[in-house]
């Protein structure tokens, strides 16, 4: 990875950014971000909108079977440049026992699991989004599961996090959103957040025996695409050295308005499926080297077709990164006729 005083930026001062038209000051992104927005999805606030089963390893590389049910609750009150989550969530608060109801009715049609994650679209600790007093009913169903991974923003990981986990019968895990460590970028995500903000956080839930997952983008508005991989495994470094055993590497989705605007004006490029590929190469030895064995660095096959410009290789190399999640080490090449393959 090259030195950070030589990164070739998509702009090269923020004066051009203000002229691009996406503003500078956090109280203006919000805004700008809502303007560009489409509709929402239609959802029942007594029903999960998804659920589904994964496989992921666990910390000595045995795989782990995981149920993953994706909550129907009030949207995240940060309004991220690239989030595309608003669209799966709803405009006011559920009513209490909403929750549980929804987690209660997901569980019988799931395989049975040793893991579950709860994911909500914003932060599981967020009073508006999963009220306080779920937190009992919901510890109650998830009884049986050996971990219980959540999402929250940095900024939400506090006392209910402690409550939370001791109402639990297995473990807690909370997934916090690093996204970047670019120092120019975080602060246009509008995620209201600083890099400290992050390793506070996740001290705070180390010490306090919680685990934590980071998720981390491959491919950043306002950077040249030839450099996704490289501030990828920057962020995945700061991840482990904040304490993180598990970064999931997300590339970054277009659709969401925002980023279909930036990408209109040249401010964005989508990543395409070798950056993933290559951002999963350098976290997992960076794992190797920073976690001493124990990190483990997992790609995000959420939708991945969308990001492959070749049809005949896809499914291998969709393939490849699954048995490299599972493994934990890279598989062989993919090689192919029309485009090459992976790199």
């Amino acid at each position: 990875m090259g030195n950070h005083s030589h990164s070739r930026y998509r702009f090269s001062c923020r004066t051009e950014l203000v002229s691009a038209g996406y503003p500078l000051e956090p109280f203006r992104q919000d805004s700008w971000i809502l303007a560009r927005r489409g509709s929402r999805n239609a959802l029942d606030p007594r029903r999960a909108y998804a659920a589904l089963m994964e496989e992921e390893p666990d910390g000595s590389g045995s795989p782990v079977s995981v149920a993953t049910i994706f909550i129907s609750n009030r949207e995240c009150p940060w309004r991220c440049l690239m989030c595309d989550l608003w669209r799966n969530t709803l405009q006011e608060p559920v009513p209490p026992g909403a929750i549980p109801e929804q987690i209660a009715r997901e569980l019988p049609r799931l395989t049975p699991a040793r893991w579950i994650k709860l994911y909500n679209a914003g932060s599981f600790f967020d009073p508006k989004a999963i009220p306080p007093e779920d937190h009992a009913p919901v510890a109650r169903l998830l009884s049986g599961f050996e971990r219980v991974i959540v999402e929250s923003h940095p900024a939400l990981c506090g006392r209910s996090c402690l409550e939370f986990r001791d109402r639990l019968e297995g473990s807690l895990e909370v997934a916090l959103g690093l996204e970047t460590v670019h120092p120019e970028v975080l602060p246009l995500l509008n995620k209201r957040m600083t890099l400290e903000g992050f390793r506070r956080a996740a001290r705070f839930l180390g010490e306090n025996g919680i685990g934590v997952r980071a998720f981390v983008l491959v491919g950043l508005p306002f950077v040249a695409p030839e450099e996704a991989v490289e501030w990828a495994c920057r962020s995945a470094a700061f991840a482990f050295e904040c304490g993180a055993r598990v970064v999931s590497l997300i590339p970054t989705r277009p659709g969401n308005g925002a980023l279909d605007a930036l990408q209109e004006r040249g401010e964005f490029t989508p990543p395409d499926l070798s950056d993933l590929e290559e951002a999963v190469s350098g976290g997992l030895a960076l794992a190797r080297g920073l976690a001493f064995g124990r990190g483990r660095v997992l790609a995000d096959l959420w939708d991945l077709e969308r990001f492959s410009r070749c049809r005949t290789c896809f499914a291998a190399r969709a393939t490849r990164l699954l048995e490299t999640n599972l493994s934990q080490s890279e598989r062989p090449r993919v090689s192919c006729a029309d485009c090459g393959g992976s790199r």
